[in-house]
């Protein structure tokens, strides 16, 4: 995948993410700046923050939890050590850091 192609699909993912928590109607405010995603949960400051990494064709994860790398496969977002869906382990932050469930679907 070449760097445009990367940036097409972050950039989708993305949006993809910030639909799904404006859709659930959970607690948790949404900001896009510089390739950084951060999700800050409202009733106790939390945050979930997923960066592009360009050189690696990479997207991270930092997290109450952890650091997760995921790479692109097959059109899904794949952790690089455990091959865990990202929208899985999106899940699991936010039902950790916000006591909610969003559906992702990514």
């Amino acid at each position: 995948m070449n760097e445009n192609e990367y940036n097409r699909c972050v950039d989708e993912l993305m949006l993809q993410i910030e639909d799904s928590i404006e859709d659930s109607l959970v607690d948790i405010d949404c900001e896009n700046s510089n390739g950084i995603l951060t999700l800050t949960v409202e009733t106790n400051g939390s945050q979930i923050i997923l960066s592009r990494q360009a050189a690696s064709r990479e997207v991270w994860l930092a997290a109450r939890s952890g650091g997760f790398h995921f790479v692109l496969k097959d059109s899904i977002w794949r952790d690089t050590k455990t091959d865990e869906t990202l929208d899985n382990r999106l899940q699991q932050a936010v039902k950790l850091q916000a006591d909610e469930f969003v559906d992702f679907n990514l």
